[in-house]
């Protein structure tokens, strides 16, 4: 396909997401289906623009003075890749498979594109109705903040140190541009690539060795931050595929106990190959096996450490997932606040006296996080907060201290603080 070819593809799925509010993921890969004779460098290269266009939709929107389809693609390029109008209008022709030529208006408004004056949520390219939740968790710095979620995010990996190092390992990505992690001690960046398509590192032997786990650093920094210890009992009570189950595993060097579970059983799918070839030993899997079943039966008051890997409004990941910023509701968000609670005190049951639960979600709004804490400690007065630096100490991450919450309660990870994902992690401890 030409590069013209591919901008008029784009601008059919943003049409489809657009007018049936789908995932993007979901558009895109029917249009695949739908379209066999595009091949995969065409397909990544227009997923690329799909998503880049999603992830600056608002500043593309006030560039363009419109929300529709086309305009949104064509301010993304503007914005993207600094294209001045003859070079999109380059790619504008009307011929065969390419766009409709410009427009005098559009011309007008691609030449000499502006957001000054424009509102945060806009240069910051969020919801509207989300920037009271964001100044509160921000400040000031909330549009680079939330400006740094237009970027695409790298590939991050962590080092399964059952089976292997970190110096090993990258010698062995050595030849993807392998890095490593500025925060984890056990984490490998691999940069996105110039075309923005993705790295794949499956095919790796390292990987089918089980030696590395694809992983977001800040994933990998709150499951460090979680403080599992070596021969303890451990509940990751929202496990779904295992990712931070594979982590706790190495941090407790394959010795105690981990019991993984979650309410939907079916996202416990990928668990079990995952964890043989990791080579863990220690996970118990247990699924409800009905509606009403409860698979932590009899573990009541055992547990040293609950993991909550809390259900939650995914705004941390909206580099990687930017349709979904646009689909976000606020019934959606209380919806998730109201499980958080549930999951909370679900946890409580299950943890012994002088016992631990580490709340985390992938979320960036002070409801979800320091409002979650808060009001689980208006229920239950057998616990308190671990203070931030104490959390960061005892995981020997003392650097970490420094990205507080909003309100103090864990530790907030951003893309513009850390360049990870979004994460937040709180420690509750159990008073015995």
């Amino acid at each position: 396909m030409t590069p013209a070819a591919r901008l008029s593809a784009a601008i059919e799925i943003m049409a489809d997401i657009e007018a049936r509010k789908r995932p993007a993921n979901d558009v895109l890969k029917d249009w695949g289906l739908s379209h066999r004779f595009a091949g995969s460098g065409d397909r990544a290269a227009i997923a690329v623009l799909v998503y880049d266009t999603l992830r600056r939709r608002a500043s593309a929107a006030h560039i363009t003075g419109s929300t529709k389809p086309r305009a949104l693609v064509l301010g993304a390029l503007r914005l993207r890749d600094g294209m001045d109008v003859e070079q999109i209008a380059a790619l504008c022709t009307g011929e065969r498979f390419a766009p409709e030529p410009l427009t005098d208006k559009e011309r007008a408004t691609l030449d000499q594109p502006s957001l000054k004056g424009a509102p945060e949520p806009v240069i910051g390219d969020y919801p509207a109705w989300l920037d009271s939740a964001f100044s509160e968790a921000f400040g000031e710095g909330r549009v680079d903040e939330l400006s740094a979620m237009t970027k695409r995010a790298p590939l991050d990996i962590r080092v399964n140190t059952l089976l292997g190092d970190r110096a090993t390992a990258l010698a062995e990505l050595e030849h993807l541009g392998a890095q490593p992690s500025a925060l984890s001690p056990i984490g490998i960046r691999i940069p996105p690539r110039a075309d923005g398509r993705a790295v794949s590192v499956q095919a790796e032997p390292i990987f089918q060795k089980g030696m590395i786990e694809i992983q977001d650093e800040g994933s990998q920094l709150v499951a460090l931050l979680a403080g599992a210890r070596q021969g303890q009992e451990v509940i990751d009570l929202c496990a779904g595929g295992g990712g931070k189950t594979l982590a706790l595993a190495a941090q407790m060097h394959n010795h105690g106990t981990i019991i993984a579970t979650d309410s939907d059983k079916r996202r416990l799918a990928p668990i079990f190959e995952r964890l043989k070839r990791a080579g863990v030993t220690i996970a118990d899997v247990r699924a409800p096996k009905g509606k009403d079943d409860e698979p932590l039966k009899g573990l009541e008051q055992q547990a040293d450490l609950v993991l909550v890997d809390a259900p939650c409004s995914g705004t941390g990941t909206w580099r990687r997932h930017p349709d979904a910023k646009w689909r976000m509701r606020p019934v959606s968000l209380d919806d998730r606040i109201k499980d958080q609670a549930l999951v909370l005190d679900r946890a409580a049951r299950y943890v012994k006296p002088g016992g631990r639960i580490a709340y985390i979600t992938c979320s960036l709004l002070p409801a979800e996080n320091d409002g979650a804490i808060e009001s689980f400690l208006e229920r239950s007065y057998d616990y308190y907060v671990v203070p931030a630096e104490q959390v960061a100490e005892q995981a020997g991450l003392p650097d970490l201290a420094r990205f507080r919450s909003a309100r103090g309660t864990g530790l907030l990870l951003s893309p513009k603080r850390c360049e990870t994902d979004g994460f937040f992690i709180a420690i509750l401890q159990h008073r015995s």
